[in-house]
């Protein structure tokens, strides 16, 4: 099969995967969580910054009782309540007149090349640790970046009156001994607690330091709650909206599509698309160099005005729709393709219906999707603009599917690459059309559709190896999946024709042994951090967005997407920057 080029994203440098010392929620999800009650425990009692540690602590005792904490996690839900508190406070720092502290305990001591001066360490920029990465980010930002301890340095840099706030990581036992200085100087201070004490090959939960080093107050994402955004697009797709927004179902047809469109979903495409006109209309209604082009029609003419930005316009609501039109079209089609009974728990539109009646269904929705495109309240040139960025999609998805078809016809072993390239263009282009859409209806220029393709393409990839992963058990090679494909590519001798057998779902196959060789091959690990590569590659091209509430809502985008439900809790993942060129085939192997 003829793959187009794609090049796989560079290793991340992995952290220790050492347990967490006691007194710290043992996994990321937990920790997010405890973040997560901070942050709503914050919103609800608003405790007036600086606080002393007396009073940190009978916040965090408050939070503990009120959410059922366990009691030796107080100091760490202390330093959480203390950074959430001081929140609004940073963002309003330039970043200019901030700190980042990091201690030398990140590094990867053993192999370190970094030597050491009066002022810390001076980092070699090896990449064996997050040391490099979250250093050039902050200097590239504009930070004085300190790697060393000592609150004896840290108070002199503040006395020189050149820094405001300071964004720092450390030890628990550090940060109690650190704090009463911070709290004397009066300036905004968070930190990001070390997950163990032992001053050896640490770890932190790399995301936060990455969210504290961007905040600022233009960007508004932390206020805006994404939940409430996903339930008020949940709210289009009622009967009573669908029958708004695209008009009454006459016909048994209609009503049959209309029905298969409320069904049940995560409907991310649609909130996609919400929440990139969201952040583009805040930023046109305060006149800022945001990626919208500035003066033109498309800018201006449709225009929401301010007093309506909690909601949403018909127009918007529309693209949403016609977004999830296009979604489920592709779902029913996908569906017969590949002789599913069920969706959603229920049986699939043709196992009800017939093949014949869902595949004319299918069709109806993507008419019915270009449709409520053309209908919405743009300029000429923007609707034209924005069924071309759909087609695009459409075109990109059905060759995507095309090459899954082809090889079921014959199937064989796939490379990784190749079977990177079918996630490519099978699941990226649904999103990059709900992001592209909204984009366009809110007035986007060229760069910033550009960046939204390229976000869209890592985001999309991402998301169908998380899906390869959720199916491992299911080794019949139903459709091509990553980690039987790394798998293939490591295997030897035996193992390399049962699973070649796999590929070519050669009929009385042991599926446990296939399990266990896939398993011995360690696919499922490299998947794992071709997963976290993705995403994280999906960040960095954010790097260039000039608009902070837009760039900063596509992270938490993302982190919502790819995030682990705790028991009613999210959890968001772990960024985690690297070195090196750009990596090559040989380095899936």
């Amino acid at each position: 099969m003829a793959v187009a080029l794609l090049t796989l994203p560079r290793t991340l440098p992995t952290q220790s995967g050492r347990p967490t010392q006691d007194t710290i929620p043992p996994t990321r999800e937990d920790r997010e969580s405890v973040r997560v009650l901070a942050e709503r425990y914050v919103a609800d009692v608003k405790p007036v910054i600086p606080l002393s540690l007396e009073e940190l602590r009978t916040h965090a005792e408050a939070l503990v009782s009120r959410a059922g904490l366990d009691p030796k996690f107080r100091d760490y839900v202390a330093v959480v309540v203390n950074a959430e508190a001081n929140r609004e406070a940073l963002a309003t720092v330039p970043y200019e007149r901030r700190l980042l502290l990091l201690p030398k305990c990140l590094r990867v001591e053993d192999r370190c090349p970094a030597p050491f001066d009066d002022f810390g360490l001076l980092c070699k920029q090896c990449g064996l640790c997050t040391i490099q990465d979250l250093q050039n980010e902050a200097e590239r930002l504009g930070y004085a970046v300190l790697v060393a301890e000592g609150s004896a340095l840290v108070m002199a840099i503040i006395q020189t009156g050149k820094i405001d706030a300071i964004v720092g990581v450390s030890c628990l036992s550090v940060l109690e001994k650190a704090f009463p200085y911070m709290e004397s100087a009066a300036i905004p201070g968070v930190a990001v607690p070390l997950l163990q004490d032992d001053c050896k090959d640490t770890g932190i939960d790399v995301e936060w330091v990455w969210d504290f080093l961007h905040l600022t107050s233009d960007d508004r994402t932390y206020r805006l709650d994404l939940d409430a955004v996903r339930r008020e697009v949940e709210t289009w797709f009622t009967s009573e909206s669908l029958d708004e927004l695209m008009g009454p179902a006459e016909s048994e047809t209609e009503q049959i599509g209309r029905a298969w469109l409320g069904k049940a979903g995560k409907r991310w495409r649609p909130f996609l698309a919400a929440c990139a006109w969201k952040a583009l209309q805040e930023c046109g209604t305060r006149n800022s160099e945001c990626g919208m082009e500035s003066g033109s029609a498309s800018h201006s003419a449709f225009r929401t005005p301010h007093s309506e930005l909690d909601g949403f316009p018909k127009g918007l609501k529309k693209l949403a729709v016609a977004v999830e039109c296009f979604h489920k079209a592709s779902l029913i089609h996908d569906d017969i393709e590949d002789d599913d009974d069920l969706r959603y728990g229920e049986a699939t539109l043709h196992a009800e219906h017939g093949v014949p009646v869902a595949l004319n269904v299918g069709d109806l929705l993507l008419g019915e999707g270009y449709r409520l495109v053309a209908e919405a309240d743009a300029p000429p040139a923007v609707r034209g603009a924005m069924v071309k960025i759909a087609a695009d999609g459409h075109r990109q998805l059905c060759l995507g599917q095309g090459a899954e078809l082809l090889w079921a016809n014959a199937p064989k072993p796939l490379t990784t690459l190749e079977v990177l390239d079918i996630h490519r263009r099978k699941t990226a282009p649904a999103f990059e059309v709900a992001l592209r859409l909204g984009a366009a209806y809110a007035g986007a220029d060229a760069d910033l559709h550009k960046v939204l393709s390229a976000y869209s393409e890592a985001m999309g990839i991402a998301y169908q190896i998380r899906d390869d992963l959720d199916d491992l058990d299911d080794v019949s090679a139903g459709r091509p999946g990553l980690p039987m494909a790394v798998a293939f590519e490591k295997a030897k001798g035996a193992d390399r024709e049962l699973l070649e057998a796999a590929w070519r779902r050669t009929p009385g196959l042991d599926a446990s042994a296939v399990r266990n060789v896939i398993g011995l091959t360690g696919a499922a690990d490299r998947a794992k951090q071709l997963l976290e590569s993705y995403k994280e590659q999906a960040v960095s091209t954010l790097k260039d967005v000039p608009n902070p509430t837009l760039k900063g809502l596509l992270r938490r985008v993302l982190s919502k997407i790819f995030q682990v439900e705790i028991r009613g809790w999210c959890s968001e993942f772990e960024t985690r920057n690297a070195a090196g060129g750009p990596a090559r085939a040989e380095a899936a192997r």
